[in-house]
């Protein structure tokens, strides 16, 4: 069974402190906008890294792709974001 976004965004939050975690896509490609305070003075691969370790053996078992967008929650307050709700 593919996973669903909402699998996706359970299984960072699980494994990573977040303020905001938003996955959108297919079931086998996704998009993720995730916010921690934990990527504060980390580049943008360590950011990813982090992630790629809450997920797991799932990067290579269940999720084919995953684009994501790393920040902080200062920069996250500090941009116009299409993931934010208004």
């Amino acid at each position: 069974m593919e996973p669903t976004p909402g699998d996706i965004e359970r299984y960072i939050a699980d494994g990573l402190d977040c303020e905001v975690v938003k996955v959108s896509g297919d079931g086998r490609h996704f998009e993720a906008l995730v916010v921690s305070a934990a990527f504060e003075g980390e580049s943008r691969i360590a950011r990813h890294q982090q992630v790629y370790r809450a997920l797991g053996d799932r990067m290579r078992q269940e999720i084919h792709a995953l684009s994501m967008r790393t920040l902080t929650p200062t920069e996250f307050r500090q941009q116009e974001s299409p993931w934010s709700e208004g």
